[in-house]
Order: structure tokens, then C-alpha cells, then sequence
């Protein structure tokens, strides 16, 4: 079946449900009756499953070409449980530039537990291989990256890894989708979201997953989904399920309106950069179009001057709201060195690109000419001494 048909049916078979509901309800019990101890028919806690989280996995599941998925009650939670599958001494390869928090969790958290992270520019394949080490047991891949928008080579990764047989590899697709990437497909292991963002798509989840066709790692991930007991509550699960049915026809408007912005911004005289995979002068604009099947509503830009200009911009916007977070019906706009990469040393920051007057948008199903007419208002008046 084709990815809308999927969308809207994929785990939402009726004959699940004595009354045939059409909609999954919503189970709210934490607990199942048992035949007798230890005996009992699909569901014992909720915790360990739920049937509403049953539903909103299978879904995930198909959506992603996956065998299995499992939810978690964030993206952030669905990371930890991954790196739970390592053990202390082990090494983590990871891309340099990542959502901030997930940089934090591993240079302040993973850390602790005794794991080793690496962070490299994984846009060249070289400094992958050289940074693999005897006890390398994850490469972690977030393509497109958080905020600056840059692309790996998920096959040529994979390819690589075919040597090195042991190692897991991880590619978060929150930036995508997976209406528009299909990580799986193109060799990875693991697949990881944030639900939160544009898979759940109308900012009332924070939610993760994780899907895969390795069965190995699906038991293990599902014994650690119950272990660590961080999983999302059945009314959470059933928004996401529902938001799933629209991923098809928001992505297509998010790219629609995500490109008529960038362009706007490409042409306008306030500003030194955009960054954009859709736009022919992104510098890795033919790998996008290799490995994905469209863009997303994610635009950076750099504005002409620093902070203060920056901080005019955003102040001057009436649609777009200031805020965190991506991938929801509704346009929001943030400055990450001051906001979602604060925590993320500032040198580091600085030798990533994520400077002051770096902008990222997140583009939403507006309509795009009042987007750009807000746009241009603000560059205006960020510009006026």
C-alpha cells in the first residue's frame, strides 16, 4: 500500500475491538485481568503494553518499512533506552552537529555511564572510518542536522559498517519524517523521531520511537522500553496516532511553503545565507535529492549583523511565534545559540556555524505569501539603525 493508505489504516483494524470502533480508543487502564497468575491474554501493565501504544507502534512500524517500533514518552527517552543497549567502556561515533540536547545527554549523561562518544563531521566518510575504534559498538546519524541543515550519506554509511559487523547504526529522522526519508531502506539499523515534532505535528505530544527490522534489537529495546519505564501515557499515543492520518498532506504543504520561504530569504538583501536542503545551492543538494523524497518546512538562515540584529528580526514577527520545537502546523522561529543549542559549548557552537545571528525556521501550513509578508516586515526593520 502506498504511504497515505498506510497512514490512515496501518494498526486500526476495527476486529481488534468488540464494538468495531473505527477510531482506537483510548485505554486508560494501568492494569489487565488475569486468567489466572501469570496467565493472561495480550496485556498484563501498561507499562509493559498498552493497546492504544499498540496501535500508534504498528502504524509507526508500516510508516517506516519496519518490522517493529516501539514509543517512548520522549525523544530524549528513546535516545537513552538506544544507548542502554551499550555498555560501559564502549564507543559511540557521532555526527558533530546535532539538536542540542541530544549533544548534552551525551557529553554530560552517556558519559557518566562509562560510554565514549566521538563527535565528527559525518558529511565526510573518512572521518567516520577513522574514528571507529575496537570498542565503536553506535554510529549515531541525524540527517538533516539541527540547526545547520547538513546532510550524510545514510548508504555510504551503511556500506561502510558492512565491515565492521557489530557496530549499530542509528539515524534520527526527525527533521524528515518518514514520509520523506526512509532511513531502513538505505541500510541503517534503527530508526529514531521525535514524534513531538512533525510525525505527531500540532504541539500537544512530546513523545519518541524507535522502529527496526533487526529482531535482535527490537527485544532487546522493547525489555528496555519496560525496564526503564519510560513510555508515553494512551491519551498521548492516541494524539500521535491521529496526527499520523494528516503526516502525508501537512509534509506536502511544510515543503511547499518550507521552499517558497527559502527562496524568499535567498533573494532578499538582509540576509548573508540560507541553508535549505530543497534550494540548488545547498552544497549537498544532489545527495538530497538521492536520499529523500522531499524537504521539510526546516529553514536556517544567517542574517546580516549579530545578536542585536537577531534579536530586532524576531522580536518584529507577528506570525511566526518565538518559541522551541518544529514541525507543527503553526510557524515558529528561534535564535539556537541563545535557545535550543545553549547548551552546547560555545566553541563548539561557533566552529559548527551555530552563531548569533544564525536563524532557524520552522515553517508551518500558513499560507506562504502572509509568511513572507511577515518575513520581510521583520528583516526590514532588523536592518534600520
Amino acid at each position: 500500500m502506498e504511504f497515505a493508505t498506510q497512514a490512515i489504516h496501518a494498526g486500526q483494524d476495527p476486529g481488534k475491538w468488540k464494538h468495531r470502533a473505527v477510531v482506537p480508543p483510548i485505554s486508560l487502564s494501568t492494569t489487565f485481568q488475569q486468567f489466572a497468575p501469570a496467565q493472561f491474554a495480550e496485556f498484563e501493565y501498561s507499562r509493559s503494553g498498552n493497546p492504544t501504544r499498540q496501535c500508534l507502534e504498528e502504524s509507526l512500524a508500516a510508516l517506516e518499512c519496519a518490522d517493529y517500533a516501539l514509543c517512548f514518552s520522549s525523544g530524549l527517552a528513546a535516545t537513552m533506552s538506544l544507548t542502554h543497549l551499550l555498555s560501559n567502556g564502549d564507543h559511540i561515533v557521532c555526527f558533530d552537529d546535532l539538536y542540542g540536547g541530544t549533544n548534552r545527554y551525551f557529553r554530560t549523561c552517556a558519559s557518566k555511564m562509562g560510554i565514549d562518544v566521538s563527535f565528527v563531521d559525518m558529511r565526510d566518510i573518512e572521518n567516520v572510518r577513522k574514528a571507529i575504534l575496537k570498542n565503536t559498538k553506535m554510529i549515531w546519524i541525524e540527517t538533516p542536522t539541527n540547526p545547520t541543515m547538513k546532510l550524510v550519506d545514510i548508504q555510504a554509511i551503511s556500506n561502510l559498517l558492512k565491515s565492521y559487523p557489530g557496530i549499530i547504526s542509528v539515524v534520527d529522522n526527525t527533521f524528515m519524517s518518514a514520509y520523506f526519508q526512509k532511513p531502513l531502506k538505505l541500510g541503517a539499523d534503527v530508526v529514531m523521531h521525535s514524534l513531538t515534532k512533525y510525525m505527531n505535528g500540532h504541539s500537544d505530544v512530546v513523545m519518541g520511537a524507535i522502529a527496526t527490522s533487526n529482531r535482535e534489537i527490537y527485544e532487546k529495546m522493547k525489555y528496555l522500553q519496560n525496564s526503564l519505564g519510560a513510555v508515553p501515557s494512551p491519551f498521548d499515543s492516541f494524539l500521535v496516532n491521529r496526527g499520523l492520518k494528516t503526516l502525508h498532506l501537512r509534509m506536502e504543504r511544510h515543503m511547499e511553503n518550507g521552499l517558497a520561504v527559502a527562496k524568499f530569504l535567498e533573494n532578499h538583501k538582509a540576509v548573508e545565507k540560507v541553508i535549505y536542503p530543497g534550494l540548488e545551492s545547498h552544497p549537498q543538494y544532489e545527495l538530497a535529492k538521492k536520499q529523500c523524497s522531499g524537504s521539510s518546512g526546516m529553514v536556517s538562515f544567517y542574517l546580516k549583523g549579530s545578536l542585536n540584529e537577531a534579536q530586532k528580526f524576531i522580536k518584529n514577527l507577528k506570525l511566526f511565534m518565538l518559541a522551541e520545537s518544529l514541525g507543527s502546523v503553526e510557524s515558529l522561529a528561534e535564535i539556537p545559540s541563545l535557545m535550543t543549542h545553549a547548551s552546547v559549548p560555545h566553541d563548539q557552537r561557533e566552529k559548527l556555524g551555530i552563531t548569533d545571528n544564525l536563524i532557524r525556521l520552522s515553517v508551518g501550513i500558513e499560507s506562504a505569501k502572509d509568511l513572507i509578508q511577515d518575513l520581510k516586515q521583520a528583516l526590514e526593520i532588523s536592518q534600520q539603525k
